[in-house]
């Protein structure tokens, strides 16, 4: 039997769409350029148990070259070597590799953990030459759980006949024990989020009044002072008590007015900005475009404000009361964030956090809080009623004596008094609310990175949880197995009567997909298509995945004989897309594409070639095409011929493992 096959790929007339991609910045697979022997190794076993075999394999061959080989190191090359495939399945270079491993074991017999764990995988090996199951069975129980778990994981096909069917049960046994294991229904969906983006807020722009706006006051200023100058020149040349008096009392209401009429000015200019945040839009913008950033963050505040709704609110009511502080808060992520080195989706958690916000003031009715922090002070109030006030009571006893005084410059200077203190007043407080905006937007925009750095920590915190790809590896692997069991359930067939079984794997539909740096990608939901070789012909299931719930559905059954397979083949550079096609003598070819482009997503220091096997690798594509291969060449005689042609070379491997393990 083979290894269930992971193929990302889209059959037939399938619609494959990304929902959201995530490449995460873990360093799971990252060896460094000097690496150890023993490093790599490391990461060879990492590969090995994310169901990598031909990579682990790569690493722990590069680590036994350069010195480093241990019992640990031999017990974890044979798995590699060995993973998902019987010994007849076994073509001539893997054997000679398996007798040269062999051949540089010299003895077995010590106590150590993984010297008992390599001296169970040979025990296997030599299974061909003895009848004694029990013995096999019994020295398999007796392993420490790390060793005997990973010889279930890659090692249950290995054997034929009654020991096969014990070891095949037990590995269904242990993924059905795994399926849902370590958390998995909470857990796995944060495998497909990408790492989030750091807070961020509007950066805060520094006073800007323009050069006619300083000009205006100033010229204003100096001109009211010129006049003021006059009049009070003139109030005194008439040396009368009452318009002096008078003059006094306009200048401390113009300082009153000036003071308070300033900060009512700031507060009622900042509350209508506050207040056009929440105005909905009165024109539809034009659509970005699709597949943009902009689009993308979009969608992200159109799911979340739809789907976090306040309670006792009706949906619609909702959307259309918030659609202002929608457009706003849309709008400032797409300035803070648009680059090309931030993905919508890393951006996805802030959204969430905005749209909580809005919903929490909502319910809380806070939303407009804001009006009462803007609120004119009765002090401001006070200052500008009674300031114009002064002004006013003031100009009726100073004006008259001035023009008496001097008619002609004393009218003039009343005027020029009264024209600059309005053009003056109006310049002096936009600017002075200009110059108040920048604390003010420093202390707002401190508050909203401190709480947007807290929803980032919160986030954090859960995303700490995120599954490793040797878990998601592991989800997917007891997924198949009980796929591949249910399926012989229903064949009514013993894995000693499958010849060998494997998986097409496609992301079915609308899917999400990450995957770590030097990784395969991993999939939110697949399309399987299994196969299972017995002598009677090939037994082919359509199964749908939904990886997230770990939920499947049959949705079709197909049974053809070995000699209706007229080829199979893979079409496509290996770096790119590549096709798989088993034409049928009778029926309509199955074109299912097996990988994606290794380009897709590629991060700094990654090797396209390399990603592609490793895409591979983890499918298992290999070992499948290799059984449907020599059956689409030799039909039902490729059982008997690959049994004969392993058997001739299987004796010799057994002959030496005969002599290790007595």
């Amino acid at each position: 039997m083979t290894t269930p096959t992971t193929t990302n790929v889209a059959q037939g007339d399938a619609h494959v769409g990304v929902q959201a991609q995530a490449i995460h910045g873990d360093v799971y697979y990252q060896l460094p350029p000097d690496a150890s022997p023993k490093e790599r190794f490391r990461i060879g076993v990492k590969y090995l148990d994310a169901r990598m075999p031909g990579r682990a394999r790569e690493l722990i061959e590069e680590a036994v070259a350069r010195g480093y080989e241990t019992d640990e190191v031999r017990f974890h090359w044979l798995l590699a070597l060995l993973s998902g495939r019987s010994l007849r399945q076994l073509g001539n270079e893997d054997l000679t590799t398996l007798s040269a491993i062999c051949g540089r074991i010299t003895r077995v017999h010590g106590r150590g953990e993984w010297t008992a764990g390599l001296r169970s995988v040979l025990r296997l090996l030599n299974s061909l030459n003895t009848a004694d199951t029990e013995l096999i069975v019994k020295e398999l129980d007796e392993l420490g759980p790390r060793q005997r778990d990973k010889i279930l994981d890659h090692l249950g096909v290995l054997l034929e006949g009654p020991v096969e069917d014990q070891l095949w049960h037990r590995s269904v046994e242990r993924a059905r024990a795994g399926q849902k294991a370590g958390d998995r229904k909470n857990r796995i969906r944060l495998f497909f989020h990408p790492s989030p983006a750091p807070p961020r807020v509007r950066p805060i722009q520094p006073a800007a009044t323009p050069v006619g706006e300083w000009s205006r006051a100033l010229a204003a200023t100096v001109a009211f002072a010129l006049a003021a100058g006059n009049i009070a020149r003139l109030l005194l040349h008439r040396d009368e008590l009452p318009p002096m008096l008078a003059y006094l009392v306009s200048a401390a209401g113009v300082a009153a007015f000036v003071v308070g009429g300033a900060d009512r000015h700031f507060r009622r200019e900042r509350l209508r900005l506050k207040e056009a945040e929440f105005t909905p839009p009165t024109q539809r913008r034009a659509k970005p475009p699709a597949g943009g950033f902009a689009r993308k963050v979009d969608r992200l505040f159109d799911t979340y404000f739809g789907r976090y709704v306040p309670r006792d609110t009706g949906r619609s009511h909702w959307l259309v009361q918030t659609a202002g502080i929608r457009r706003h808060l849309r709008d400032e992520l797409v300035e803070i964030y648009r680059e090309q080195r931030v993905d919508a989706g890393e951006i996805a958690w802030l959204v969430r956090h905005l749209v909580g916000d809005v919903r929490q003031r909502w319910e809380n009715d806070t939303l407009s809080a804001y009006r009462t922090g803007l609120r004119t002070p009765w002090r401001s109030t006070a200052l500008y009623v009674v300031g114009l006030a002064a002004v006013v009571a003031g100009a009726l006893w100073v004006a008259p004596a001035a023009a008496l005084t001097a008619p002609l410059t004393g009218t003039a200077s009343v005027l020029l008094a009264v024209g600059s203190a309005v053009i003056g007043a109006r310049a002096w407080f936009r600017i002075v609310a200009e110059r108040r905006r920048v604390p003010a937007d420093e202390a707002e925009r401190a508050q909203q990175l401190a709480e947007r750095e807290a929803a980032y920590e919160r986030w954090q915190k859960k995303l700490s949880r995120k599954p490793s790809d040797a878990e998601m590896a592991s989800w997917l692997e007891s997924d198949r197995k009980i796929l591949v069991d249910e399926a012989m359930r229903h064949y009514r067939l013993r894995p000693s009567q499958v010849i060998a079984h494997a998986f097409i794997e496609a992301p079915a539909g609308s899917y999400k997909r990450a995957r770590v740096p030097r990784g395969p990608w991993r999939y939110s939901r697949y399309r399987l298509l299994l196969f299972l070789l017995t002598a009677d012909g090939v037994r082919q299931v359509n199964i749908d995945l939904d990886f997230e719930e770990s939920v499947a559905r049959g949705t079709q059954r197909l049974n053809y004989r070995f000699d209706t397979v007229a080829a199979v083949r893979i079409d496509g550079v290996a770096t790119q897309q590549q096709t798989f096609e088993l034409t049928l003598v009778n029926g309509d070819p199955i074109r299912v594409r097996v990988t994606e482009s290794s380009t897709d997503g590629i991060q700094p220091g990654e090797d396209p070639g390399v990603l592609s096997r490793v895409a591979l690798d983890a499918s298992g594509l290999l070992h499948t095409l290799n059984v449907l291969e020599g059956i689409a060449a030799e039909g039902k005689q490729w059982i008997r011929h690959q049994h004969r042609r392993a058997d001739e070379r299987l004796s010799e491997v057994t002959a030496t493992v005969t002599g290790l393990i007595g």
